[in-house]
């Protein structure tokens, strides 16, 4: 019998599953502008941690107990979710970096998208990603057999968390409150959405696809908000004190442009015990889920907490 693999492996065995199948995101046999698939393509496959989609997977993962021969089947419809959420992570990285956004000439170590493709062509790459990710998490029923019901409420929760009332809407707020905002309330509104809210999409996905309660979903959406706002500060920390060759772009970019961030606001010292102490709550809110095999996503909050990039 192999032993289990490591953390390590674990996150890099889904990180390459994941990335095989976005290579083929596209179905070959659509006619698509050569330069707009090159231009989703080009940030789609620029690496990352590819953290949500991993949230996906091992979400799903967890509703089987250790061993389940069966998990590996759900593990498997899950892929075109992990897929869907990587593409409005990009998407949105991609409108972030732009001229009228935060101006950024780098993302992960390689110029940004419409650095390379023009402002334009950057807009059209985002707008295809976003729209994709919606026919991709279709894919979960057509050609991973998981029941349209749940499909369609991952459906609803990816408008939700992804729109208006979620990440969009934590990005207006934040340009709204630009070098106006005074309190910690206010910060954490903006974080919670711009953040929290597709690692709560995530993880109720996973748990959507592998079958769990309602309750076990009220926990998990807990688990995702303690667990975004964590890595949200952890982000402003390394903001302040990383390594940019890790980080693969300039450190104290919020500063420069002048944005509030949890470290101005509370001090570097704080912003720490804050870190643990969300990751704390996380962990409380998973164990309360009652989820068969939930080992991998408490490893999942300790790594998040320990992270340098």
């Amino acid at each position: 019998m192999s032993s289990p693999l490591s953390f390590t492996d674990y996150m890099r065995a889904f990180a390459s599953r994941v990335e095989h199948q976005l290579q083929s995101a596209l179905p070959r046999a659509w006619d698509v502008p050569a330069v707009l698939s090159e231009s989703m393509q080009y940030s789609l496959m620029a690496g990352g941690k590819r953290l949500r989609p991993l949230l996906v997977l091992a979400a799903a993962e967890a509703m089987h107990a250790p061993g389940d021969p069966s998990a590996e089947r759900t593990i498997e419809a899950a892929l075109p979710v992990a897929c869907a959420i990587e593409m409005i992570h990009t998407y949105s990285l991609i409108h972030d970096d732009l001229p009228a956004m935060d101006n950024d000439d780098f993302r992960r170590g390689k110029p940004t998208n419409h650095r390379i493709y023009g402002e334009a062509m950057a807009i059209l790459a985002g707008d295809a990603l976003l729209t994709h990710a919606f026919f991709s998490v279709a894919q979960a029923c057509r050609e991973g057999g998981i029941p349209a019901e749940r499909v369609l409420a991952i459906v609803e929760d990816l408008s939700y968390y992804a729109g208006a009332r979620g990440m969009v809407g934590g990005q207006a707020a934040d340009i709204l409150g630009e070098q106006g905002i005074t309190d910690i309330g206010q910060l954490e509104y903006i974080h919670i959405h711009k953040t929290s809210d597709l690692i709560v999409f995530s993880l109720k996905a996973g748990g959507r696809i592998g079958g769990a309660s309602d309750a076990q979903l009220e926990a998990l959406e807990q688990f995702g908000l303690h667990l975004g706002l964590a890595f949200q500060i952890q982000d402003d920390i390394l903001d302040l004190t990383g390594d940019e060759q890790k980080l693969g772009k300039p450190l104290r970019s919020d500063e420069k442009l002048q944005k509030v961030t949890y470290p101005y606001l509370i001090g570097l010292d704080a912003c720490r015990a804050k870190v643990e102490e969300l990751t704390g709550k996380a962990k409380q809110s998973l164990s309360a889920a009652g989820l068969p095999n939930p080992e991998r996503l408490f490893q999942l909050a300790d790594y998040l907490m320990r992270r340098d990039y």
